[in-house]
């Protein structure tokens, strides 16, 4: 069986040859590793292999693995859909939340955020495609939700996160994408200090890089296949895998 640290290293191995492709510089692109259902000793073996960030969709699953874990310096991010009922869990126990759809969402957020933490980092999740199976803004609901998300306090307003439908090839795949990062410079070009583009998976980082993606999230292509759910998982909707 391939170890998690050697499965790592392809991951990187394939984002540095994504970014030489792009003639973009390696350390432009940051790997969060998905580690949704896969228990802490998982994730200790990644943080041995030089892995810090992961990404989490199951709130109550990611708060216990945070605990079991809090002897390692580790960054935590909420890849998954944040319900209403949930959003003190995320504002008391994650560096970042990905999934930010609507202005009530982080509206609590900022009100939850703990005062002796530093602010929460946020991005807006997008759908571009007006996919029915995706949360997410529209690219025309984009701007006017992030100059409100970026007033609050609590919350450092980083940029957008993309989950696009499969696409066939690798053109197909850059094609979303480059959508995607058409709306995050207009939000660049409206002046709001934005310098993350959360997009790529372990399917299609190439393409995500290709399109200027400088943060991919990468699960499946590190820890294996999952089994749907995990301890005290809450249901994440479709389309937020890694």
């Amino acid at each position: 069986m391939t170890s998690i640290a050697a499965k790592l290293q392809r991951v990187r191995e394939r984002i540095r040859q994504a970014c030489a492709a792009a003639q973009r510089p390696c350390d432009e692109v940051t790997l969060l590793a998905v580690s949704k259902t896969f228990g802490p000793q998982a994730l200790r073996e990644a943080h041995a292999a030089g892995q810090s960030a992961f990404g989490e969709n199951y709130l109550q699953e990611a708060v216990a693995k945070r605990a079991a874990l809090i002897d390692l310096p580790l960054q935590w991010h909420c890849i998954g859909p944040i319900q209403g009922n949930k959003t003190r869990l995320v504002a008391e126990h994650f560096d970042w939340a990905h999934t930010i759809d609507r202005l009530r969402i982080a509206q609590r957020l900022s009100e939850q955020r703990p005062r002796g933490l530093p602010p929460l980092n946020v991005c807006i999740q997008l759908n571009v495609e007006h996919s029915p199976t995706k949360a997410g803004v529209s690219p025309d609901e984009l701007e006017p939700l992030a100059h409100e998300v970026a007033r609050l306090p609590g919350l450092v307003l980083r940029g957008v996160m993309h989950i696009p439908e499969p696409a066939p090839d690798f053109a197909a795949q850059k094609a979303v994408h480059l959508r995607a990062r058409a709306a995050f410079d207009r939000l660049r070009e409206a002046g709001l200090p934005v310098d993350t583009l959360s997009m790529g998976m372990s399917d299609d980082l190439e393409a995500a890089i290709a399109a200027g993606s400088t943060l991919v999230r990468v699960g499946t292509a590190i820890f294996g296949s999952r089994s749907p759910g995990g301890a005290g998982a809450v249901q994440a909707a479709p389309g937020n895998p890694g």
